[in-house]
């Protein structure tokens, strides 16, 4: 039996199945290695009924009930909903409501979320002009924060066309100025009056309609590639395609794997967390116990169970994989020239892709076994390396941003 870290694939499996930490134990050790890699906040600026709760819709996959019953409350004008969980969030989004009210004062809710990363979003209705008390709010937290990089959504975009019978213009005329053609005369004037409101504020204007099926609008997230080409440029950090909406390479694309996505590159973080920061976390216990805690998730999602007979057979056809990744640690170490903090980043990113490439499989085999369906170890193998490749490559700009 080949060696990993000190063990066996036997004592993998078993640490899997039953870790050698408890679960406070491990939640304190993730929630330590997480302050070195603070959760950016999207905080969402505007009037109740404006789009707010479809947009955080569009960009996480999250249900209107998921959202609705996952807020809660951190301020008497605001809340905050953390994606996909509160333990292993990946980005978090704060409503502030009461924007209509004219004693509406944002200090309060500036100092709950300064310390961390920041995307502001002001979100307006397009065919709505009662906005004095969105801009106010913007013009207040740019003053006290100017660097803050600054998004306006125009939404509801079909209340500006001409009748019920008009369709999107495609493709998305919004891109430049002036607009290509398309939209109608009333929409475009009304899109670029909003846009006097934050003139000097360096904000980035994206129009977008984000609707319902029975509304009957295709596609129902139109502009959605706009909004995250806006996020990316604008707050650089990957998070399209650790939130699973890159769109590429989807070897894995069913609504389960959509919805496991997440979850493992959290946990894959945390892995390369513990694993990467000098402060006592890191040990194979730890990181099989992250593992483990990854894999109920994923088990759960699809609806089965994680049993002896899934970890073994999925952690035996990966064998030298697993043991090649996790090995990435020691083998660091041994390299010449390689000081500790840069051995500790190398071990964390293989430790972290390690992870992702193991959700990733779990994910394919659990929905192998929803179907029937059961794979070679050639076939998990082959998956396990693309996945340990493509984890490596998205999650190492992650790892590098965390504070030693």
């Amino acid at each position: 039996m080949s060696v990993l870290g000190g063990g066996s694939l036997r004592d993998w499996i078993g640490q899997i199945l039953s870790p050698h930490i408890s679960d406070a134990q491990l939640n304190a050790k993730l929630r330590i290695a997480r302050q070195h890699l603070p959760i950016p906040v999207f905080w969402l600026l505007g009037k109740a009924q404006s789009g707010k709760t479809s947009l955080i819709q569009a960009l996480t996959g999250s249900s209107l009930a998921e959202i609705g019953n996952g807020f809660q409350t951190c301020s008497r004008t605001a809340r905050f909903f953390d994606f996909p969980d509160g333990p292993s969030a990946l980005v978090r989004f704060l409503d502030t409501r009461g924007l209509a009210e004219t004693a509406y004062d944002p200090a309060e809710d500036i100092g709950w979320c300064e310390q961390q990363a920041h995307l502001l979003i002001a979100v307006v209705k397009a065919m709505d002009h009662q906005q004095e008390s969105v801009a106010q709010a913007v013009q207040e937290v740019r003053k006290k924060h100017p660097d803050w990089p600054l998004i306006v959504a125009q939404t509801a975009l079909h209340e500006g066309y001409p009748g019920r019978e008009s369709e999107h213009a495609l493709p998305y005329p919004f891109d430049s100025l002036p607009f290509a053609e398309g939209p109608s005369p009333d929409l475009c004037r009304s899109l670029l009056k909003q846009r006097e409101w934050f003139d000097g504020m360096n904000a980035r204007f994206v129009p977008l309609d984000f609707t319902l099926a029975e509304d009957g609008y295709e596609p129902r997230d139109y502009g959605i590639e706009a909004l995250w080409d806006a996020i990316e440029e604008t707050l650089p950090l990957g998070l399209r395609a650790m939130l699973g909406h890159s769109g590429k390479h989807r070897l894995l694309n069913d609504e389960y794997a959509r919805k496991a996505h997440p979850h493992i590159v959290s946990y894959s973080i945390g892995v390369g967390l513990a694993a990467a920061i000098p402060v006592p976390l890191a040990s194979m216990a730890t990181e099989a116990a992250i593992q483990a805690k990854l894999l109920h998730s994923i088990a759960s999602i699809y609806g089965l169970s994680l049993t002896p007979k899934s970890v073994a057979e999925v952690g035996g056809a990966l064998g030298v994989g697993v043991l090649a990744g996790m090995g990435g640690r020691e083998l660091a170490k041994l390299i010449p020239g390689y000081g500790q903090t840069v051995a500790l980043g190398v071990a964390g990113l293989y430790g972290a892709a390690v992870t992702y490439g193991l959700g990733r499989v779990f994910c394919f085999y659990f929905a192998g076994a929803l179907r029937g369906h059961a794979f070679s170890s050639q076939v998990l193998r082959e998956l396990y390396r693309e996945e340990f490749r493509r984890g490596r490559a998205m999650l190492a700009e992650s790892l590098k941003r965390a504070k030693a």
